[in-house]
């Protein structure tokens, strides 16, 4: 008998976004999540790039999730990119932020799915000594805090890619990211030095700690990983 299918809803930006062939090697952790879950598990990734809590909602996109929804589904959310960007869709972390985050934890609620909220994922960054900083401020505590204020499942995946770029080190980290010589990708002829935006090995390496995510916190869907 066959397993009953599994959805999975993702709300986000840039860094989570079906990237489109026009932007290979460029890749979102979204695409990649489906590869660590069993085949009745199915993703349906709504991110897009220079989104934010805000303007996702404007642009209908967290309607459209609900209208499709049903009890027994899961939304993953994760904002904070371009919320953080001062002009035009910027959001106070303690404020606007955190009530546009509740909107999606509402209306998911409201349909019987699981609301799952993501701290932002790192981008890479490392000073002068080789030594990380992280560059999202406010917003990753304003998630957590959102969370357990309105018991809500999080993911803190501002921490858990913290760590592994760490791990890895300021060179080798670079293998996770749109780094690219002049000529190499017909994409990108002028080749690309991009700190935010995974290739597709990132991609994959930063879904693998979503589901890691999944796993610290005992999250239903882990019983369907691979």
């Amino acid at each position: 008998m066959s397993e009953t299918r599994v959805k999975i809803y993702i709300a986000g930006d840039s860094t989570v976004q079906n990237c489109a062939s026009n932007y290979r090697p460029q890749e979102g952790w979204g695409r990649m999540l489906s590869r660590y879950f069993k085949d009745h598990v199915h993703v349906y990734n709504y991110a897009l790039g220079g989104r934010s809590t805000k303007s996702f909602i404007d642009e209908g996109l967290l309607e459209k999730i609900l209208s499709l929804i049903e009890p027994g589904d899961t939304l993953l959310v994760q904002f904070g990119h371009n919320d953080e960007k001062l002009e035009g869709v910027y959001a106070d972390p303690f404020g606007t932020y955190q009530a546009y985050l509740k909107r999606y934890i509402d209306g998911a609620r409201e349909k019987g799915a699981l609301p799952v909220l993501l701290s932002p994922v790192n981008r890479r960054r490392f000073n002068l000594f080789g030594e990380f900083y992280p560059t999202h401020g406010a917003y990753p505590r304003a998630v957590k805090e959102l969370c357990e204020e309105l018991d809500v499942p999080f993911i803190d995946l501002t921490a858990l890619s913290e760590e592994y770029y760490k791990k890895l080190g300021e060179e080798e980290s670079k293998r996770l990211f749109l780094f690219l010589k002049p000529g190499e990708s017909e994409n990108y002829p002028d080749g690309s030095e991009d700190n935010t935006h995974f290739n597709e090995t990132g991609a994959y390496q930063i879904a693998g700690l979503v589901v890691q995510g999944m796993k610290q916190i005992n999250l239903p869907l882990i019983r369907h990983l691979k």
